[in-house]
């Protein structure tokens, strides 16, 4: 939403000066004006041939409660095509970033007034006995839209679209000899929803009615700022604190919570901006019900940080039984003779519900402090060593990944840490003691850059598999699972050429 700002505000372009690129992008009408129309049908017909432009122009229904005071989120004008924009922007500092977001725009917005695709659809079914095999195929006739857009609902439809476009089938005719040359036995079962990602979110949002453009960016925000989801390889997972807190919202404020809710509240909302609604009768018809129910739960819900779960473990220090307690970073097992006795643990609840102790992880690393054995804890920012003889000796360490810094005369090493958001990244473990601003998104890798032999490489993990690179050369290679790390980075090493990136193939 930022770049599209950048865009809608203005960008500087050189002799042209500042440039308003794309109209409002804070709208979901996909109203086009006049004007722009014709300039972008003019557009078609010059630059892909008539063949490619419809004989009336493309419309596209509103969805309901559509704000429709803006056009769609279109170009300003077709005389910046994301080729010039590109070379405009080469010096700008972030023009990488905002070429690709105007590059989308403008592609959609071509593709939006173009004919559709054609393809040529096969399906031969072989029989022989009581069995019956299939072989779909299809080709390509016509590009239509797809000369410039290519869209799939999701990165798997995307992998099917891409498996089965043009494979093409032989001419074949009824009662015609086959060679079978192997059968792909597989069996089918259906699928749990995939966890959201953003893109999926925000189409779930959508089509409940909840939220407008300009309130998603700041709603994928939030739930992570707050942490009640964490984001792992592009997904959404929820924390134990966001469960805890759905589950309290849910009991105590179950119709305020609820989609219907707050796409009903939207849809009045729409009603007081044309002058339908009063918008006295409509707060005061939400206000009173809400009021009584804040009051309700003020003393009927439960107060999660004065709860302690009885079990039967016992404190291996004091002997006094342990307890199971809520804290910032979640659950945690506690003695109970707290604030004499600091004992804690880690737990993990089952899915039966039942609760499973944690046993803290043994390192090899001694506390410089008092020469005690040191644990592994988990933080806010991410896991650290702890000594074991905490709270008497407080001293803490940063985890090695086993590579060092690269900051010359450093010294120190690289090590998991996390944004104040969750993120994690990777940074050197003396940031505080010699301000080392080391500092990389994706995780290094102890083993050097078979081109330009650099002490490590980072690696990226995505759906379509990890993708190794080096931050000082080119170099790059894609592989499917942590066991080919060794065999890539030897390939590398005796000539063999980096393959692309696997999560953009």
């Amino acid at each position: 939403m930022a770049l599209a700002q950048r865009l809608y505000e203005g960008v500087e372009l050189g002799e042209e000066g500042p440039t308003g690129l794309i109209t409002y992008m804070r709208t979901d009408s996909t109203r086009i004006s006049d004007d722009a129309m014709t300039a972008l049908r003019t557009y078609i017909g010059a630059t892909y041939g008539a063949e490619y432009l419809p004989e009336a122009p493309n419309t596209y229904p509103n969805k309901s409660g559509a704000q429709d005071a803006h056009e769609a989120i279109r170009p300003t004008g077709m005389e910046w095509t994301p080729e010039r924009l590109t070379i405009a922007l080469a010096e700008h500092p972030e023009g990488t970033e905002l070429v690709r977001l105007y590059t989308l725009i403008w592609n959609r917005f071509v593709a939006s007034q173009m004919v559709p695709a054609v393809f040529d659809a096969t399906t031969v079914d072989i029989e022989r006995g009581e069995a019956t095999l299939r072989s779909n195929g299809q080709i390509m006739k016509f590009a239509g839209y797809t000369k410039v857009y290519e869209v799939a609902e999701s990165d798997d439809a995307r992998a099917d679209a891409a498996d089965s476009a043009d494979k093409l089938l032989p001419d074949l005719a009824e009662g015609d000899a086959i060679t079978l040359d192997a059968i792909t036995p597989a069996q089918h079962f259906t699928q749990p929803p995939p966890r959201f990602s953003e893109a999926s979110l925000v189409k779930e949002l959508e089509d409940r009615g909840i939220g407008r453009p300009s309130t998603y960016a700041s709603i994928m925000s939030t739930i992570v700022d707050r942490g009640y989801v964490e984001k792992k390889e592009a997904r959404f997972w929820p924390t134990e604190l966001g469960i805890l807190v759905n589950g309290l919202l849910v009991e105590s404020f179950p119709e305020i919570v609820s989609s219907d809710f707050t796409a009903k509240m939207e849809s009045d909302l729409d009603k007081v901006e044309g002058g339908e609604v009063d918008w006295r009768l409509l707060l005061g018809g939400f206000y009173t019900p809400f009021h009584n129910e804040i009051e309700k739960a003020r003393t009927e819900m439960r107060d999660v940080k004065r709860e302690e779960i009885a079990t039967d473990w016992v404190c291996e220090k004091c002997g006094k039984p342990m307890v199971i307690k809520w804290g910032r970073n979640g659950s945690f097992v506690a003695c109970q003779g707290y604030p004499e006795c600091r004992t804690t643990g880690e737990v993990v609840k089952n899915l039966d519900g039942t609760w499973e102790r944690i046993a803290p992880p043994t390192t090899d690393e001694i506390c410089e402090t008092c020469n005690a054995p040191m644990t592994i804890k988990r933080g806010k920012f991410g896991s650290f060593l702890a000594c074991t003889r905490y709270p008497d000796c407080t001293t803490t360490k940063a985890i090695s990944l086993g590579v060092k810094c690269p900051r010359a005369g450093c010294g120190g090493f690289i090590s998991e840490k996390r944004s104040r958001r969750g993120k994690p990244f990777y940074g050197c473990s003396n940031w505080k003691k010699k301000d080392c601003d080391f500092v990389a998104w994706d995780k290094p890798v102890p083993t050097p850059c078979p081109i330009c032999a650099a002490k490590f490489v980072v690696k990226k993990e995505n759906k379509g598999g990890i993708t190794l690179r080096c931050l000082e050369c080119d170099w790059k290679q894609g592989i499917d699972d942590e066991n080919e790390i060794g065999p890539a980075m030897a390939a590398a090493a005796g000539g063999a050429p980096a393959v692309p990136d696997a999560g953009a193939a």
